[in-house]
């Protein structure tokens, strides 16, 4: 007879509800920055800055990282029961990060490359009218840092006294809008600092020089960025991820218990799937195995396959079907 109600034994893989409020933030910080680009690139026009015209077409670039990150929030709540999401959405803001990612680098490579033409070709800059756009536009970066809080979420505990278990917590669709932000911040802080030298000692050989370091360090974040959503997005576990060494350690000395085949991959923020397959000698129902691993509230699907190490033709203690 078949059992009417499956709910023991069937979960759900919708994680979108834990950051309706950091959807929330990206789209203020979305509007801000907007605003704020478009302010900046008519006055690095008009003044003829090219550090402020370059913090404004950097935050322009934000605009659509934040665009893609908001709507990546988006996607992942109207999809969240989509049964075509085997895993649920979870990758859906990993993907957003990837793409916010590799626009970083365009700017980052931009910010190279025109502040090298300008080192070739020098242009006179309007510094009393330039100073004060790129402080507001520092303190719009600050405002969306602190609407953002951090870009990071928080790394699950496994009961008390346990704080040390990292699994790749972080929320990187977050994240990514997060470094998007403190490249503008430091990019405006680099604006002013050239463009105050440039006012008080004529140094205006500073604006690109500023822009060449500002471009190489957010190159960096780029890539830093890059490396730790592809990661995910190849079903490679993030190198902070020792996981695998618990699920180890937790069958180990279990009724002459070995794993054979172990598979981990992340399907969301601190949310894991897992495929193990073990030899023992005493087999028992896989829900024995699970109960191993309850303490891991991030393994979100466990499929455990139980192979007897007894031949045949000799008893077992269990059987599993």
């Amino acid at each position: 007879m078949q059992p009417d109600d499956l709910s023991p034994w069937t979960h759900g893989h919708d994680f979108a509800g834990e950051f309706q409020a950091a959807e929330k933030n990206m789209r203020r910080v979305l509007w801000l920055t907007a605003a704020m680009m478009a302010f900046e690139i008519v006055a690095g026009l008009k003044f003829r800055s090219m550090a402020l015209f370059a913090d404004g077409c950097h935050m322009g670039t934000h605009v659509a990282a934040f665009a893609i990150s908001a709507g990546a929030y988006w996607m992942s709540r109207r999809h969240a029961n989509d049964e075509r999401f085997t895993f649920g959405t979870g990758k859906i803001g990993v993907l957003g990060g990837y793409t916010s990612a590799i626009i970083l680098g365009m700017v980052a490579l931009y910010m190279l490359g025109e502040s090298l033409l300008r080192l070739v070709h020098p242009q006179s800059i309007a510094f009393a009218e330039a100073i004060p756009i790129a402080c507001l536009g520092l303190a719009v970066n600050v405002t969306s840092a602190l609407m953002l809080g951090g870009g990071h979420h928080h790394h699950h505990d496994h009961g008390e006294g346990d704080t040390h278990h990292h699994h790749g917590g972080d929320d990187l669709n977050l994240r990514s809008a997060y470094v998007h932000v403190i490249a503008d911040a430091a990019t405006s802080v680099l604006a002013i600092a050239a463009l105050t030298c440039g006012k008080l000692f004529g140094w205006s050989w500073l604006d690109p020089v500023c822009g060449l370091v500002g471009g190489m360090v957010i190159a960096q974040w780029a890539w830093s960025l890059i490396a730790s959503t592809q990661t995910i997005l190849l079903d490679c576990e993030p190198e902070t991820c020792d996981l695998r060494a618990e699920i180890r350690k937790a069958f180990d000395g279990c009724n002459e218990t070995r794993i054979c085949d172990l598979h981990i991959w992340q399907v969301g923020v601190n949310r894991f799937s897992a495929i193990i397959s073990i030899v023992t000698a005493q087999p028992e129902p896989p829900e024995f195995y699970k109960r191993l691993l309850a303490v891991h509230e991030e393994l979100q699907h466990v499929t455990i396959e139980v192979n007897s190490s007894v031949p045949a033709s000799e008893p077992r203690t269990a059987s599993v079907p």
